[in-house]
């Protein structure tokens, strides 16, 4: 995780704890909003380009990986096939 993400996570925990003691502004409800979204736009990239590296292999070691992610893995320089 990196420093952007892990502030923003620090922020979304914060904002959570104030909900439940005390409740949340509209400013703080609409920050809140805007941090989840950033958030789950983080992630996706992420567990996106983790797929995207993924190489499968079957039980007998003949590679599996679709023709869509070794497609993605050549434009990437990952693949010399």
């Amino acid at each position: 995780m990196d420093q952007e993400e892990q502030k923003i996570l620090n922020r979304i925990n914060e904002l959570y704890h104030l909900k439940q003691t005390r409740g949340l502004t509209e400013a703080e409800k609409a920050e809140r909003k805007e941090l989840h979204a950033k958030y789950i736009k983080i992630f996706r990239a992420g567990f996106k380009q983790e797929l995207e590296d993924t190489v499968i292999f079957d039980k007998n070691g003949h590679e599996v990986t679709s023709a869509k992610a070794k497609a993605v893995q050549r434009r990437r320089g990952l693949r010399k096939d």
